[in-house]
């Protein structure tokens, strides 16, 4: 395709993209496969994809952090160079990141300032602050510009994010996971807001997400990416769940649900005003009573921040209690090695590569740490036995389905999710009564995020009592049978996932109940 000046007038309303026969190569790997997309004027479009699919390369190469192998891009129906971001914004496009690029310690309207590529070296603060009270008048919704980043909750930051993409004049935004922070309400809150500025011909927009309700409740088309290529695109109407998961992963559907049994068995694990300090040492975090039963799943809600992650060291012994006390089948537990074998404790944190898997280490040999020291009757090993280290790697390997080359492989090599299989493969091997796990499927595919949900309702069904802290709350609701939610370091607010009220639930995650 012949280039086309790359600096133009911003755009006024939204404007429409295509994609036309995008590849992208590096090397003998070929990322992007001849993918043609089109994004109309003022729609909502989502696209979908398991990791790896290509998607983020795609919105790269529209970007202009990649330049495509093959193929181009039409903006309105002409041909536009992108050489870099910059380019891409003076043509109108932008891209609001899974992680907020907000400077904490700035203010709202001194991140939208700094954001400008003519930010004045001395500012007028009457005159900018004029001026930014005349752009939020047009806008349908608006955030706080006069406290710091740092104090504004997660609704608030996304949104400060698209305004400012629509600040610098961005008429077509890419929205990379944007709800993977917010809470249920503040989700529906920010997607309304922006399909509203869409429905108004305001904006366009390419949502990448894993989320198919709401990809049902707020997209107008979809299109989905397998291995590099487009796989299918229409109405997001016309699509059901089924449907989309099809195309992600072809013929290759992920398992059943797992049919969940009955249980009324005894309390596995107890927490009783403990209290521990929370990660900025200033403040605590106090769990008043907390009982989980064999054959439950219990799990944990809130916003990232609120104190799960203190809540997991408190019980795998990584943050000491100054208060209280954790009991496991009535006896006070301190997480020690001895105790949590004899116990019969299981722990997996969010991130296992680097959390509970020795990267360098054989695959082999990360799946033989619970027992490479111990022979089958409990006393101790004298010397390690790789031939039967290797005959059991061979057969979690082949029940869990984790692909790897070979058992000798190191365990950095594996994909994210066979990563994840491995560690819980490792951790429900054997005698389990009590699993704690974090985010187990944060960051992995479709068909993997099936697999491991599976894996955890069979072990629950066989009578482990399983402890799930999740930031993402449809997991809580597909996979507990109670809910908790922290918010502030507390337990703030309980239900059964049978009454469980999602909108309930978003406001106590939020602190706002």
């Amino acid at each position: 395709m012949s280039a086309a000046p790359s600096v133009l007038a911003p755009p006024k309303a939204a404007i429409g993209i295509e994609a036309v026969g995008m590849s992208m190569r590096f090397g003998d790997f070929t990322a992007l496969d001849h993918v043609t997309l089109k994004i109309r004027p003022g729609s909502f479009h989502a696209l979908l994809g398991e990791n790896g699919a290509g998607k983020s390369t795609l919105v790269k190469c529209m970007m202009g952090f990649y330049h495509a192998s093959d193929g181009g891009l039409l903006i309105d129906g002409r041909e536009a160079l992108i050489r870099d971001p910059v380019d891409a914004q003076r043509l109108g496009l932008g891209m609001v990141y899974q992680h907020f690029t907000l400077v904490p310690s700035l203010t709202g309207a001194e991140n939208l300032l700094i954001s400008r590529a003519d930010a004045p070296a001395v500012i007028s603060w009457r005159k900018e602050r004029a001026a930014l009270e005349a752009f939020l008048r047009k806008m349908p919704f608006s955030a706080p510009l006069d406290r710091p980043v740092s104090r504004l909750s997660a609704g608030e930051k996304q949104k400060l994010e698209i305004l400012k993409q629509l600040y610098l004049g961005s008429r077509f935004l890419i929205l990379d996971e944007p709800t993977s922070v917010l809470t249920p309400g503040e989700a529906d809150e920010v997607l309304g807001h922006v399909r509203a500025l869409c429905q108004a011909g305001e904006i366009s927009v390419l949502m990448i997400t894993h989320k198919f309700r709401e990809v049902s409740q707020f997209a107008d088309d979809v299109s989905v990416l397998r291995k590099g290529k487009l796989t299918g695109s229409g109405p997001a109407a016309d699509l059901s769940h089924a449907d989309m998961a099809q195309m992600m992963m072809g013929a290759q559907l992920p398992p059943s649900e797992t049919a969940r049994t009955a249980h009324n068995g005894d309390v596995v694990l107890s927490l009783r005003a403990a209290k521990a300090p929370d990660r900025s040492g200033l403040g605590q975090i106090e769990i008043a009573q907390l009982d989980l039963r064999a054959g439950e799943i219990l799990g944990i809600a809130g916003v990232s921040g609120n104190g799960q992650t203190e809540l997991m060291d408190m019980l795998t012994g990584q943050r000491k209690l100054n208060a209280g006390q954790i009991q496991v089948h009535g006896r006070d537990y301190g997480a020690t090695r001895r105790e949590a074998r004899a116990l019969k404790i299981r722990a997996l944190p969010e991130e296992p590569l680097q959390n509970a898997c020795a990267p360098r280490m054989s695959v082999a040999e990360n799946l033989a740490f619970r027992d490479f020291d111990q022979i089958p009757d409990g006393r101790p090993r004298l010397w390690k036995n790789s031939r039967e280290m290797a005959r059991r790697a061979v057969e979690l390997i082949s029940a869990y389905q984790i692909k790897t080359t070979s058992p000798h492989s190191p365990i950095a090599a594996l994909s994210g999710g066979n990563v994840q299989r491995a560690a819980l493969a490792r951790e429900l091997s054997g005698d389990v009564d009590l699993l704690l796990i974090a985010n187990p499927c944060f960051g992995l595919d479709f068909a993997a995020v099936a697999a491991i949900r599976a894996r955890l309702l069979a072990a629950r069904n066989e009578g482990v009592a399983i402890l799930l802290i999740s930031e993402d709350l449809d997991e809580i609701l597909e996979l507990a049978d109670r809910i908790l939610v922290m918010s502030e370091g507390k337990i703030a607010f309980e239900t059964s996932a049978e009454n469980a009220d999602t909108a309930e639930i978003g406001a106590y995650m939020a602190g706002h109940a």
